[in-house]
Protein backbone atom coordinates (compact mmCIF):
# COMPACT_ATOMS: atom_id res chain seq x y z
CA UNK A 1 0.00 0.00 0.00
CA UNK A 2 1.37 3.41 -0.81
CA UNK A 3 -1.02 6.01 0.47
CA UNK A 4 -4.11 6.47 2.56
CA UNK A 5 -7.33 8.29 1.78
CA UNK A 6 -9.63 5.99 -0.19
CA UNK A 7 -12.25 3.21 -0.13
CA UNK A 8 -14.61 0.82 -2.15
CA UNK A 9 -16.53 -2.46 -2.81
CA UNK A 10 -18.46 -4.22 -5.64
CA UNK A 11 -21.87 -5.85 -5.34
CA UNK A 12 -22.68 -9.49 -4.67
CA UNK A 13 -19.42 -11.14 -5.56
CA UNK A 14 -18.89 -14.54 -3.97
CA UNK A 15 -15.94 -16.89 -3.91
CA UNK A 16 -16.61 -19.58 -1.31
CA UNK A 17 -16.60 -17.42 1.77
CA UNK A 18 -17.31 -13.74 1.23
CA UNK A 19 -14.02 -12.17 0.19
CA UNK A 20 -13.10 -8.62 1.05
CA UNK A 21 -10.47 -7.31 -1.31
CA UNK A 22 -8.68 -4.10 -0.60
CA UNK A 23 -8.21 -1.89 -3.59
CA UNK A 24 -5.54 0.32 -2.06
CA UNK A 25 -3.98 3.56 -3.21
CA UNK A 26 -2.35 6.54 -1.67
CA UNK A 27 -3.01 7.09 2.01
CA UNK A 28 -4.16 10.35 3.41
CA UNK A 29 -2.45 11.31 6.55
CA UNK A 30 -5.36 10.16 8.52
CA UNK A 31 -8.01 8.62 6.29
CA UNK A 32 -7.98 5.24 4.67
CA UNK A 33 -7.56 4.87 0.99
CA UNK A 34 -9.25 2.09 -0.71
CA UNK A 35 -11.01 -1.16 -0.34
CA UNK A 36 -12.65 -3.69 -2.56
CA UNK A 37 -15.40 -5.59 -0.82
CA UNK A 38 -16.36 -8.95 -2.23
CA UNK A 39 -19.50 -9.21 -0.15
CA UNK A 40 -22.26 -6.81 0.77
CA UNK A 41 -20.39 -5.75 3.89
CA UNK A 42 -19.59 -2.10 4.37
CA UNK A 43 -16.18 -2.57 5.98
CA UNK A 44 -13.19 -4.75 5.18
CA UNK A 45 -13.42 -8.23 6.60
CA UNK A 46 -10.58 -10.52 7.53
CA UNK A 47 -12.77 -13.52 8.27
CA UNK A 48 -12.43 -15.24 4.91
CA UNK A 49 -9.85 -17.74 3.77
CA UNK A 50 -6.76 -16.04 2.38
CA UNK A 51 -5.54 -16.99 -1.09
CA UNK A 52 -2.29 -18.84 -1.56
CA UNK A 53 -0.39 -15.61 -2.08
CA UNK A 54 -0.71 -14.97 1.66
CA UNK A 55 0.85 -18.26 2.74
CA UNK A 56 4.44 -17.04 3.13
CA UNK A 57 3.43 -14.06 5.25
CA UNK A 58 1.02 -16.05 7.39
CA UNK A 59 3.54 -18.84 7.94
CA UNK A 60 6.24 -16.33 8.92
CA UNK A 61 3.87 -14.76 11.45
CA UNK A 62 2.89 -18.15 12.87
CA UNK A 63 6.54 -19.22 13.25
CA UNK A 64 7.35 -15.98 15.02
CA UNK A 65 4.44 -16.45 17.41
CA UNK A 66 5.60 -20.01 18.20
CA UNK A 67 9.13 -18.71 18.89
CA UNK A 68 7.86 -15.94 21.17
CA UNK A 69 8.69 -13.22 18.67
CA UNK A 70 6.53 -10.52 17.07
CA UNK A 71 4.23 -11.93 14.35
CA UNK A 72 3.70 -8.43 12.97
CA UNK A 73 7.43 -7.78 12.57
CA UNK A 74 7.90 -11.18 10.92
CA UNK A 75 5.04 -10.42 8.52
CA UNK A 76 6.54 -7.02 7.70
CA UNK A 77 9.86 -8.65 6.82
CA UNK A 78 8.10 -11.18 4.59
CA UNK A 79 6.21 -8.39 2.84
CA UNK A 80 9.42 -6.44 2.36
CA UNK A 81 11.12 -9.47 0.78
CA UNK A 82 8.21 -9.85 -1.66
CA UNK A 83 9.03 -6.51 -3.30
CA UNK A 84 5.31 -5.71 -3.61
CA UNK A 85 4.99 -1.94 -3.17
CA UNK A 86 1.25 -2.18 -2.46
CA UNK A 87 1.34 -4.80 0.29
CA UNK A 88 1.25 -3.65 3.91
CA UNK A 89 0.94 -4.89 7.47
CA UNK A 90 -1.23 -3.06 10.04
CA UNK A 91 -1.38 -3.37 13.78
CA UNK A 92 -4.82 -4.17 15.14
CA UNK A 93 -5.29 -0.55 16.20
CA UNK A 94 -4.20 0.79 12.81
CA UNK A 95 -6.60 -1.48 11.01
CA UNK A 96 -9.47 -0.46 13.28
CA UNK A 97 -8.68 3.16 12.40
CA UNK A 98 -8.68 2.25 8.72
CA UNK A 99 -12.13 0.70 9.11
CA UNK A 100 -13.29 3.86 10.84
CA UNK A 101 -11.86 5.92 7.98
CA UNK A 102 -13.94 3.95 5.53
CA UNK A 103 -17.00 5.44 7.22
CA UNK A 104 -15.70 8.91 6.37
CA UNK A 105 -14.23 9.94 9.75
CA UNK A 106 -10.63 10.10 10.92
CA UNK A 107 -8.24 11.88 13.28
CA UNK A 108 -5.34 13.52 11.52
CA UNK A 109 -4.03 16.70 9.96
CA UNK A 110 -5.87 16.50 6.63
CA UNK A 111 -3.24 15.73 4.04
CA UNK A 112 -2.74 12.90 1.57
CA UNK A 113 0.70 11.69 0.61
CA UNK A 114 2.46 9.14 -1.55
CA UNK A 115 5.98 7.76 -1.75
CA UNK A 116 7.78 8.57 -4.96
CA UNK A 117 10.15 6.12 -6.66
CA UNK A 118 13.14 7.85 -5.04
CA UNK A 119 11.61 7.44 -1.57
CA UNK A 120 10.45 11.03 -1.12
CA UNK A 121 7.07 11.50 0.55
CA UNK A 122 5.05 14.00 -1.49
CA UNK A 123 1.84 15.70 -0.41
CA UNK A 124 -0.84 14.90 -3.00
CA UNK A 125 -3.85 16.63 -1.45
CA UNK A 126 -4.62 19.00 1.42
CA UNK A 127 -8.15 18.90 2.79
CA UNK A 128 -9.71 22.40 2.83
CA UNK A 129 -10.10 23.80 6.33
CA UNK A 130 -8.00 21.06 7.95
CA UNK A 131 -4.94 21.77 10.13
CA UNK A 132 -2.55 21.19 7.21
CA UNK A 133 -4.44 23.68 5.04
CA UNK A 134 -4.51 26.31 7.80
CA UNK A 135 -0.73 25.92 8.12
CA UNK A 136 -0.28 26.71 4.43
CA UNK A 137 0.88 23.24 3.36
CA UNK A 138 0.27 22.66 -0.35
CA UNK A 139 0.04 19.81 -2.80
CA UNK A 140 3.53 19.03 -4.11
CA UNK A 141 5.29 19.87 -0.84
CA UNK A 142 7.63 17.18 0.46
CA UNK A 143 7.15 15.72 3.93
CA UNK A 144 10.64 15.17 5.35
CA UNK A 145 10.01 14.31 9.00
CA UNK A 146 7.30 13.75 11.60
CA UNK A 147 8.14 14.64 15.22
CA UNK A 148 11.82 14.55 14.32
CA UNK A 149 11.73 11.14 12.62
CA UNK A 150 12.96 11.11 9.01
CA UNK A 151 10.21 9.64 6.83
CA UNK A 152 12.01 9.56 3.48
CA UNK A 153 11.99 6.03 2.11
CA UNK A 154 9.54 4.74 4.71
CA UNK A 155 6.27 3.02 3.74
CA UNK A 156 3.39 5.47 3.65
CA UNK A 157 1.54 3.29 6.15
CA UNK A 158 4.28 4.07 8.68
CA UNK A 159 4.19 7.77 7.81
CA UNK A 160 0.43 7.81 8.34
CA UNK A 161 0.86 6.08 11.69
CA UNK A 162 3.32 8.77 12.77
CA UNK A 163 1.03 11.56 11.61
CA UNK A 164 -1.84 10.05 13.56
CA UNK A 165 0.29 9.44 16.63
CA UNK A 166 -0.68 5.78 16.84
CA UNK A 167 2.21 4.86 19.14
CA UNK A 168 1.00 7.37 21.74
CA UNK A 169 -2.71 6.85 21.09
CA UNK A 170 -2.85 10.54 20.22
CA UNK A 171 -6.26 12.08 19.75
CA UNK A 172 -7.77 15.30 18.46
CA UNK A 173 -5.91 18.31 19.87
CA UNK A 174 -2.56 16.55 20.20
CA UNK A 175 0.46 18.20 18.61
CA UNK A 176 2.61 16.92 15.76
CA UNK A 177 5.67 18.61 14.24
CA UNK A 178 6.18 18.24 10.49
CA UNK A 179 9.42 18.88 8.60
CA UNK A 180 8.58 20.13 5.10
CA UNK A 181 10.23 21.21 1.88
CA UNK A 182 9.02 23.31 -1.05
CA UNK A 183 11.62 23.68 -3.77
CA UNK A 184 14.83 24.57 -1.94
CA UNK A 185 13.00 26.01 1.08
CA UNK A 186 12.75 23.82 4.19
CA UNK A 187 10.73 24.60 7.30
CA UNK A 188 8.77 23.00 10.13
CA UNK A 189 5.18 23.35 11.29
CA UNK A 190 3.56 22.30 14.53
CA UNK A 191 -0.04 21.22 13.92
CA UNK A 192 -2.82 20.05 16.20
CA UNK A 193 -4.57 16.90 15.06
CA UNK A 194 -8.32 17.22 14.52
CA UNK A 195 -11.33 15.01 14.05
CA UNK A 196 -12.06 15.32 10.33
CA UNK A 197 -14.69 14.20 7.87
CA UNK A 198 -13.84 13.01 4.39
CA UNK A 199 -16.13 15.23 2.33
CA UNK A 200 -15.41 13.13 -0.71
CA UNK A 201 -18.08 14.49 -3.08
CA UNK A 202 -18.70 18.18 -3.72
CA UNK A 203 -20.96 19.73 -6.34
CA UNK A 204 -21.06 23.22 -7.86
CA UNK A 205 -22.60 24.88 -10.87
CA UNK A 206 -20.50 26.34 -13.67
CA UNK A 207 -21.50 28.58 -16.56
CA UNK A 208 -23.88 27.40 -19.29
CA UNK A 209 -25.71 24.95 -17.04
CA UNK A 210 -22.66 22.73 -16.48
CA UNK A 211 -22.46 20.76 -13.21
CA UNK A 212 -19.05 20.04 -11.69
CA UNK A 213 -18.96 16.89 -9.52
CA UNK A 214 -15.66 16.57 -7.65
CA UNK A 215 -14.91 13.14 -6.12
CA UNK A 216 -11.75 13.01 -4.00
CA UNK A 217 -12.17 9.39 -2.81
CA UNK A 218 -14.72 6.60 -3.07
CA UNK A 219 -15.74 6.50 0.58
CA UNK A 220 -18.92 4.92 1.92
CA UNK A 221 -21.94 6.48 0.21
CA UNK A 222 -19.96 8.47 -2.35
CA UNK A 223 -21.44 6.55 -5.30
CA UNK A 224 -24.98 7.46 -4.24
CA UNK A 225 -23.95 11.10 -3.81
CA UNK A 226 -22.64 11.14 -7.38
CA UNK A 227 -25.93 9.65 -8.59
CA UNK A 228 -27.93 12.24 -6.63
CA UNK A 229 -25.82 15.03 -8.13
CA UNK A 230 -26.52 13.73 -11.64
CA UNK A 231 -30.26 13.54 -10.90
CA UNK A 232 -30.26 17.15 -9.63
CA UNK A 233 -28.21 18.57 -12.52
CA UNK A 234 -30.05 21.14 -14.69
CA UNK A 235 -31.83 19.72 -17.72
CA UNK A 236 -29.75 20.09 -20.87
CA UNK A 237 -26.55 20.85 -19.00
CA UNK A 238 -23.38 18.84 -19.26
CA UNK A 239 -21.38 17.32 -16.40
CA UNK A 240 -17.71 17.50 -15.49
CA UNK A 241 -16.72 14.54 -13.29
CA UNK A 242 -13.52 15.69 -11.60
CA UNK A 243 -11.42 12.70 -10.50
CA UNK A 244 -8.13 14.55 -10.23
CA UNK A 245 -6.27 13.58 -7.09
CA UNK A 246 -8.77 10.80 -6.35
CA UNK A 247 -6.72 8.11 -4.59
CA UNK A 248 -9.34 5.38 -4.99
CA UNK A 249 -11.59 3.64 -2.51
CA UNK A 250 -14.43 1.16 -2.38
CA UNK A 251 -14.85 -0.44 -5.77
CA UNK A 252 -18.58 -0.83 -5.18
CA UNK A 253 -18.82 2.94 -4.77
CA UNK A 254 -16.98 3.45 -8.06
CA UNK A 255 -19.36 0.96 -9.70
CA UNK A 256 -22.33 2.85 -8.25
CA UNK A 257 -20.90 6.08 -9.64
CA UNK A 258 -20.49 4.40 -13.04
CA UNK A 259 -24.14 3.33 -12.82
CA UNK A 260 -25.13 7.01 -12.74
CA UNK A 261 -23.84 7.35 -16.32
CA UNK A 262 -24.37 3.88 -17.82
CA UNK A 263 -27.42 1.79 -18.57
CA UNK A 264 -26.01 -1.42 -17.13
CA UNK A 265 -23.20 -3.34 -18.77
CA UNK A 266 -19.56 -3.98 -18.01
CA UNK A 267 -17.54 -1.68 -15.74
CA UNK A 268 -14.47 -3.90 -15.53
CA UNK A 269 -13.07 -7.29 -14.68
CA UNK A 270 -10.62 -8.38 -12.03
CA UNK A 271 -8.84 -11.58 -11.09
CA UNK A 272 -8.05 -13.14 -7.75
CA UNK A 273 -5.28 -15.73 -8.03
CA UNK A 274 -6.21 -16.20 -11.70
CA UNK A 275 -9.96 -16.55 -11.11
CA UNK A 276 -11.70 -13.81 -13.14
CA UNK A 277 -14.69 -11.83 -11.81
CA UNK A 278 -16.95 -9.26 -13.47
CA UNK A 279 -18.15 -5.84 -12.32
CA UNK A 280 -21.39 -4.55 -13.87
CA UNK A 281 -23.26 -1.26 -13.65
CA UNK A 282 -26.88 -1.11 -12.58
CA UNK A 283 -29.33 -0.26 -15.40
CA UNK A 284 -31.07 3.08 -15.70
CA UNK A 285 -28.19 5.59 -15.67
CA UNK A 286 -28.19 8.87 -17.61
CA UNK A 287 -26.62 8.00 -20.95
CA UNK A 288 -27.63 11.16 -22.84
CA UNK A 289 -26.12 14.01 -20.87
CA UNK A 290 -22.67 15.15 -22.16
CA UNK A 291 -19.90 14.07 -19.81
CA UNK A 292 -16.23 14.95 -19.39
CA UNK A 293 -14.01 13.15 -16.87
CA UNK A 294 -11.02 15.10 -15.53
CA UNK A 295 -7.97 13.06 -14.48
CA UNK A 296 -4.33 13.54 -13.54
CA UNK A 297 -1.36 11.68 -12.09
CA UNK A 298 -3.12 11.52 -8.73
CA UNK A 299 -6.10 9.62 -10.17
CA UNK A 300 -5.67 6.10 -8.84
CA UNK A 301 -7.12 2.67 -8.32
CA UNK A 302 -10.94 2.64 -8.17
CA UNK A 303 -10.95 6.09 -9.82
CA UNK A 304 -8.98 4.62 -12.72
CA UNK A 305 -11.46 1.74 -12.90
CA UNK A 306 -14.31 4.26 -13.31
CA UNK A 307 -12.36 6.36 -15.82
CA UNK A 308 -11.51 3.32 -17.92
CA UNK A 309 -15.13 2.18 -17.97
CA UNK A 310 -16.45 5.57 -19.08
CA UNK A 311 -13.73 5.86 -21.73
CA UNK A 312 -14.02 2.34 -23.12
CA UNK A 313 -17.82 2.52 -23.22
CA UNK A 314 -17.67 5.82 -25.14
CA UNK A 315 -19.61 7.55 -22.38
CA UNK A 316 -17.14 10.32 -21.48
CA UNK A 317 -14.40 12.40 -23.03
CA UNK A 318 -11.41 12.05 -20.71
CA UNK A 319 -9.39 15.26 -20.28
CA UNK A 320 -6.20 15.84 -18.30
CA UNK A 321 -2.93 13.96 -17.86
CA UNK A 322 -2.06 10.27 -17.62
CA UNK A 323 -3.40 8.61 -14.48
CA UNK A 324 -1.24 6.99 -11.81
CA UNK A 325 -1.45 3.34 -12.92
CA UNK A 326 -2.50 1.45 -9.80
CA UNK A 327 -4.53 -1.52 -10.99
CA UNK A 328 -3.75 -4.18 -8.40
CA UNK A 329 -6.04 -5.63 -5.75
CA UNK A 330 -5.18 -6.39 -2.15
CA UNK A 331 -6.86 -8.79 0.26
CA UNK A 332 -6.53 -8.57 4.05
CA UNK A 333 -6.05 -11.52 6.39
CA UNK A 334 -5.80 -11.61 10.17
CA UNK A 335 -2.45 -12.66 11.70
CA UNK A 336 -2.06 -14.57 15.01
CA UNK A 337 -1.52 -11.41 17.12
CA UNK A 338 -4.53 -9.59 15.64
CA UNK A 339 -2.54 -7.55 13.15
CA UNK A 340 -3.59 -7.58 9.51
CA UNK A 341 -1.55 -8.34 6.38
CA UNK A 342 -2.81 -6.86 3.13
CA UNK A 343 -1.23 -8.43 0.03
CA UNK A 344 -1.75 -8.18 -3.69
CA UNK A 345 -3.86 -11.03 -5.06
CA UNK A 346 -4.80 -9.84 -8.55
CA UNK A 347 -5.35 -7.04 -11.05
CA UNK A 348 -8.28 -5.41 -12.79
CA UNK A 349 -8.91 -4.56 -16.43
CA UNK A 350 -11.15 -2.06 -18.19
CA UNK A 351 -14.13 -3.22 -20.29
CA UNK A 352 -11.88 -3.29 -23.38
CA UNK A 353 -9.42 -5.55 -21.55
CA UNK A 354 -6.80 -2.90 -20.89
CA UNK A 355 -4.51 -3.36 -17.92
CA UNK A 356 -4.02 -0.19 -15.90
CA UNK A 357 -1.32 -1.35 -13.50
CA UNK A 358 1.95 0.42 -14.22
CA UNK A 359 0.45 2.06 -17.31
CA UNK A 360 -2.33 4.34 -16.20
CA UNK A 361 -5.00 5.68 -18.52
CA UNK A 362 -4.14 8.11 -21.31
CA UNK A 363 -6.73 10.91 -21.64
CA UNK A 364 -8.48 11.61 -24.91
CA UNK A 365 -7.34 15.23 -24.68
CA UNK A 366 -4.14 16.26 -22.90
CA UNK A 367 -4.49 19.27 -20.58
CA UNK A 368 -2.78 20.32 -17.38
CA UNK A 369 -3.27 23.71 -15.75
CA UNK A 370 -6.24 24.64 -17.93
CA UNK A 371 -7.95 21.24 -17.73
CA UNK A 372 -11.26 22.51 -16.31
CA UNK A 373 -11.53 25.24 -18.95
CA UNK A 374 -10.75 22.65 -21.60
CA UNK A 375 -13.52 20.43 -20.21
CA UNK A 376 -16.02 23.29 -20.40
CA UNK A 377 -14.99 23.94 -23.99
CA UNK A 378 -15.46 20.26 -24.86
CA UNK A 379 -18.95 20.23 -23.34
CA UNK A 380 -19.88 23.35 -25.28
CA UNK A 381 -18.67 21.67 -28.46
CA UNK A 382 -20.86 18.66 -27.75
CA UNK A 383 -23.80 21.04 -28.16
CA UNK A 384 -25.86 20.23 -25.06
CA UNK A 385 -24.50 22.78 -22.59
CA UNK A 386 -26.79 25.78 -22.83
Amino acid sequence: MSGRDLFCQPRRIRHGAALTLVFTSVLVAGAATGSFDGSDAKKPSTESVAPTGHDDVTEAAERAMADGKSPMEAAERAVSRSGDRWSAVYSQGEYEELEESLDGQYTGVGLSARRESDGRIEVTRVQPGAPAARAGIRRGDLLRSVDGEDVTGRPVTEVVSLLRGDADDAGAGSRVRLGLQRGTHTWSEVLRRARLSTDSVTVRRLARGITLIKVTAFTKGSGDRVRDAVDRAPEGGGIVLDLRGNSGGFVAEAVTAASAFLDGGLVGTYDVDGDQRVLRADPGGDTARPLVALVDGGTMSAAELLTGALQDRGRAVVVGTRTFGKGSIQMPSRLPDGSVAELTVGHYRTPAGRSVDGRGITPDLEADDGALQRAETVLSGLGHAS
